[in-house]
């Protein structure tokens, strides 16, 4: 029910589709003579495409998420390395076959790259289908295309792809792994995302080193406009905005102990 719920609402707050249910709202009450009420409309879809799409919102939000667990220095000794979907294009993929990268897809890259540093660690990619209504490929089923043709051995692999969304990456990969006491493992994901990955793979037990990827910011935007082209500001606002509804959701659901967890607790 928490999946359904979480992706309903998203689809009605996300910036984009928020602007153009304001301005449907505006639009019936114009057509009823609700003028004060259609200007009202008008006035926040406006200010909320403004500002997700000509200012730095966006950046400013995402860059405490990518700050907040910094690298830590390479363990001399690393049992395996989890990798977090969300780096494809599932839909393209499921159609074409191939392993065609989205934004996300440094966390693929890096996996490889922590694949051939350590050839004796196991390679989890846990990602099934996260799409409410969209119809692709998991993550989970693609990876081994291109893990394999960046040499990574077909028999380091272990493949979750049931999960749909963070709480169930964390709660399938640890009845798969079985991590046993003493081991080391690499959490690899987008920085932005890593509080919240952090905190849930922590909640079931599953102790991890986390690697963030995919930084977004520099730390140098600063408060201003046009500090970045309006689809890629859009971009930025849209995925900070989910990621701190989700920390809070997490939150309050029980799933996470604390909204906004730190390295060491």
């Amino acid at each position: 029910m928490f999946f359904y719920l979480s992706k309903i609402f998203w689809f009605f707050i996300q910036p984009l589709n928020l602007t153009i249910f304001l301005l449907l709202a505006g639009l019936v009450a114009a057509f009823f003579g609700r003028r004060r009420l259609a200007a009202t409309g008008g006035v926040l879809a406006f200010l909320v495409l403004a500002l997700s799409a000509w200012t730095s919102l966006g950046a400013l939000l995402l860059n405490p998420l990518e700050e907040r667990f910094p690298r830590p220095p390479l363990p001399q000794k690393v049992d395996g390395i989890v990798v977090l979907g969300g780096g494809f294009e599932g839909g393209i993929n499921l159609v074409r076959g191939g392993y065609e990268l989205n934004s996300g897809g440094d966390r693929m890259v890096e996996t490889a790259v922590l694949a051939r540093r350590f050839p004796n660690a196991k390679v989890v990619v846990s990602g099934g289908n996260g799409e409410l209504f969209l119809d692709g490929e998991g993550d989970a089923a693609t990876a081994p295309r291109l893990l394999g043709a960046l040499g990574v051995a077909p028999e380091r692999l272990i493949l979750e792809g049931k999960s749909r969304n963070t709480y169930e990456n964390a709660v399938f990969t640890k009845a798969l792994i079985a991590p046993k006491p003493g081991e080391t493992w690499l959490l690899v994901t987008s920085a932005y995302h890593m509080p919240r990955a952090k905190a849930l793979f922590d909640k079931v037990g599953f102790a991890t080193v986390p690697w963030p990827v995919d930084y977004r910011t520099s730390g140098d935007e600063g408060i201003g406009l046009f500090r970045d082209n309006p689809a890629d500001a859009l971009q930025a606002a849209t995925m900070a905005i989910r990621e701190w509804i989700g920390l809070f959701a997490y939150w309050l659901s029980g799933r996470i102990d604390r909204p906004f967890s730190a390295p060491g607790g």
